[in-house]
């Protein structure tokens, strides 16, 4: 009897962990079957990567951008197109891992549940994807970069829409490069959306940040004024600035982007209100723009001295920016405070990442615009952007290495028919306002004309 027993209760611990097994199997399929049936080793793939018999993936206009033809994955015929919507689309690689081909590269060659990858061909119209990109726009925004390495974002901050995203260093997706130790440097980074996943110093664009601590945490901060003699001692050490410009106020001192107002400033409010502003206005943590992550921007004075916190200030020290995160900073002050967050797909997609989140309040939001304005009608001058009325704020970050100094510029647009964050990044361009600007100009003014034409 004890043994007929302790057979029946094994039996039952066997059927038990099978059915157990089943369940996570069953489970693992559902949620990995899209990622498992992409893999180049799977033999039911052939030519072009999966992608040989893929949907097409469009333009918001419906310019045809990738599509497959006679067993081959083709892409649109203009050859800088190809280039500036490489790594938003993708090539028949996974190198690129959050271009569209990679991260819904299941649902372009047509996989689903019931089907697998027997799709009927009637139904295969549903694998198409329609990006909210402008390809014209991307087109004018590669141009601008005039073979610089660095990356440009423009998004509707009112529908999320992103009209314009270009990351350089690119290649042709009809003509892929072989790598090798001799070329390597030219291609430094290539396989990387540096809109999502790049990382630089902020430089000067960071007093955005430091402005908003002191506009919350410093009574009556903008009767004060400060002196800049050319720099100015803190902690023992001195931080330079690349002017000497006198008595200034707060706002005089974005505008001029004086190094001395903001260092004292950050070294004046400390660790925990810088840090507060920081993580408030999206450093360290992430944004999910599609189905990828961006890069996580760095905002840890935790080791820092007193000079490194003032450093901290105008964004040098060990702070990272991250292009379309600064973009959405600057979409959130445009919009009173709340970030529409970004997306890059129009249609084709079951669900499409989005949503809001509030960063600011609405006053500090509204003090914040008038500061960014006052930089462009004061310093930059009302005619750099044609059409728009523009705020902004330009940066110029220190890399060392004797190497030159990456340039930025990020901003917004507050033309109600053409509501437009952007960020731009040139690696080693020098000076923002006379490297990037002029990138951001070209974007801007092509997304502009795209809305106004719709």
């Amino acid at each position: 009897m004890r043994k007929t027993r302790s057979r029946s209760t094994m039996v039952l611990i066997i059927a038990l962990l099978a059915i157990v097994g089943l369940c996570v199997f069953i489970v693992k399929i559902f949620l990995n079957a899209g990622q498992w049936i992409q893999h180049p080793y799977n033999g039911h793939l052939a030519g072009s990567g999966g992608l040989s018999s893929a949907g097409e993936i469009f333009d918001r206009n419906g310019n045809t951008l990738a599509y497959s033809q006679d067993g081959e994955r083709l892409y649109n015929s203009d050859y800088t197109t190809r280039l500036s919507t490489l790594h938003v689309v993708g090539d028949d690689s996974l190198n690129i891992s959050s271009a569209i081909q990679s991260s819904y590269r299941s649902q372009l060659i047509g996989f689903n549940y019931l089907w697998g990858l027997g799709l009927p061909s009637s139904l295969k119209a549903g694998s198409n994807i329609t990006l909210t990109i402008d390809s014209s726009a991307c087109n004018a925004a590669y141009n601008a970069l005039s073979g610089h390495n660095g990356a440009v974002v423009v998004y509707n901050y009112k529908t999320g829409e992103v009209l314009c995203s270009v990351s350089t260093p690119t290649y042709d997706p009809l003509d892929p490069p072989e790598i090798t130790e001799d070329n390597e440097k030219e291609y430094d980074g290539v396989y990387v959306d540096k809109v999502l996943a790049g990382l630089y110093a902020p430089g000067s664009t960071f007093k955005i940040i430091t402005a908003a601590a002191a506009l919350e945490n410093i009574p009556d901060i903008e009767n004060e004024t400060f002196t800049c003699n050319g720099s100015t001692n803190i902690g023992g050490n001195e931080i330079t600035c690349m002017h000497i410009h006198g008595e200034l106020t707060m706002k005089e001192g974005l505008a001029q982007s004086c190094n001395v107002v903001f260092s004292e400033l950050a070294a004046r409010l400390g660790k925990d209100k810088m840090t507060a502003m920081a993580e408030k206005l999206g450093f360290n943590s992430i944004v999910t723009v599609n189905s990828t992550e961006t890069a996580k921007q760095v905002y840890n004075v935790s080791k820092a001295d007193e000079n490194g916190l003032g450093w901290s200030g105008i964004g040098q020290y060990t702070v990272e920016a991250n292009p379309m995160q600064m973009a959405i900073m600057c979409g959130a002050i445009a919009n009173g405070g709340t970030a529409v967050l970004p997306n890059e797909i129009k249609s084709g997609v079951m669900e499409i990442n989005g949503g809001t989140k509030d960063m600011i309040d609405s006053d500090l939001a509204a003090k914040l615009d008038e500061y960014m304005r006052y930089d462009v009608t004061s310093y930059y001058g009302d005619s750099l952007f044609p059409s728009l009325t523009v705020c902004a704020k330009t940066g110029t970050a220190e890399v060392g290495e004797n190497k030159e100094p990456h340039a930025w510029m990020v901003g917004y647009s507050q033309d109600e028919d053409a509501p437009l964050a952007f960020a731009v990044i040139v690696e080693n361009g020098g000076y923002g306002f006379s490297t990037a600007g002029p990138v951001a100009v070209a974007a801007m003014e092509a997304c502009a004309s795209v809305l106004r034409s719709e």
